[in-house]
Order: C-alpha cells, then structure tokens, then sequence
C-alpha cells in the first residue's frame, strides 16, 4: 500500500504513521520532522496545492487519510474573512483535492481507503469555533457523497471524528478557549483525553479489509463527548 498522510510530522498524522504497515508518503510543513520518512513533501496549502497533487499522481496513492487541520477559537462576529477562508481550505477544500487526484489511481486498482479526521465539533458544534465545527461538518457531508460515488470500486471511505486529543493542537486548543484543562476534561464522560494511538488503531482497521463493508461513516472517537455530560 501506498499510504499518503497529510500533517504527518507531528500529533495525530505522525502517530498513525509509525502504526501503519506500508510505504507512507508524508506532507507536511516543518521539513525537519519529516525528514524521519523515506518519503515525504514540504507543503504549504495556500500555495503548494498543484504539487501536491503532481505528487500524489506520481507516487499512485491507493491509501489517503487527510489528517492535516487548523482551528481557531474566536466568537462568530470576530473572525475575518481571511480566517474563514484558511480553516476551509486546509480542512475542507484541500482533503477534498486530495481525493480526486487519488481516485482515478484507486479506481484503476478497484480498491481503495480514504480516511479523513474530522472532529467532534463538526457534529455537536463547538461554540466560539464556528468555523472549524463547519469545515469538519463539512468533512462528514463529502464523505456520505463520496461513498456513494466510489462504492462500485471496492473504494471505502469513512470520517474519524476524535473529541480532545492529548497533541499539541489539543493542547493548545485548550489554552485558546476560555476553560481550563481540567474543566475541559470535567466535561468529558471517561474523565481523559483520546490518545492518538487510538486514532491510529481505528484508521488501521478501516483499512484492512476487514473493514471493506465500512464505508460513508462517521465514527466518534472522542471518550464519550458525543453522548453528553
């Protein structure tokens, strides 16, 4: 398997990298954390968009998990619209590119995974993050589309929409907000933080073919957030 993962040089990507049995092809923006990959591309979204497409053609991609994502914190009649135009692109428009230069390659194979996290804000929506709850909403609509256009193809391709994670982006998302670590995880039912090896795990289920039957879903993976305080 070819396995592109996209915000690969650290959190989530990196760790579903070191968990994944193929040849992984890195993106990401800091060069020196993806020099630790045989195979990786420096990429900026708002301006590297057409390479990285040359490069998943090149390389026939048969695996991809848009992984790379921003947020903000910032109350609705704040933000700019140079902000909205940045979280979009990065968590929507880009994973949405991704995918249709990976799937004439996946169709010619008649098999195929694409694996895109969202959040669970994009399905319980997250006050003060309207843009980032919208773009990965955004994420579980395509996926529903998408399913239905590539089924015949023996292509799957699912959402994983983790709560907080214990990264650095989680983290720092905390400190963004108004609430404290410990208030934040006060409001969580099992007490703690997702940790990225169990992304890891779920995204390497969905790829074996055990999963095959697996496809146009959203699964929360977010320690019981989903179901309420």
């Amino acid at each position: 398997m070819n396995i592109l993962i996209t915000g690969a040089s650290k959190g989530i990507g990196e760790c579903i990298a070191h968990n994944l049995d193929g040849n992984i092809f890195a993106v990401g923006r800091c060069e020196d954390r993806l020099k630790q990959y045989d195979n990786y591309l420096v990429c900026d979204f708002e301006k590297d968009i057409e390479i990285l497409g040359e490069y998943i053609e090149e390389n026939k991609i048969d695996v991809v998990i848009n992984n790379a994502g921003e947020y903000i914190y910032k109350e609705t009649d704040q933000i700019t619209m140079p902000e909205i135009e940045r979280i979009t692109r990065v968590n929507l428009e880009v994973p949405m590119y991704i995918i249709s230069k990976a799937l004439p390659y996946m169709k010619s194979k008649n098999w195929g995974r694409i694996i895109n996290i969202g959040s669970i804000s994009g399905v319980m929506g997250e006050a003060g993050a309207c843009i980032y709850s919208a773009s990965k909403s955004g994420l579980i609509g395509m996926t529903k589309a998408i399913a239905l256009e590539i089924a015949q193809y023996g292509i799957t391709i699912n959402t994983i929409n983790p709560g907080w994670v214990e990264t650095d982006l989680g983290n720092s998302s905390v400190e963004e907000s108004e609430f404290s670590k410990e208030e934040v995880v006060e409001c969580i039912p099992q007490k703690r933080f997702v940790e990225p090896v169990e992304i890891a795990g779920m995204v390497k289920y969905l790829i074996s073919d055990t999963a095959k039957g697996v496809t146009g879903q959203s699964i929360n993976l977010c320690a019981g957030l989903s179901v309420g305080c």
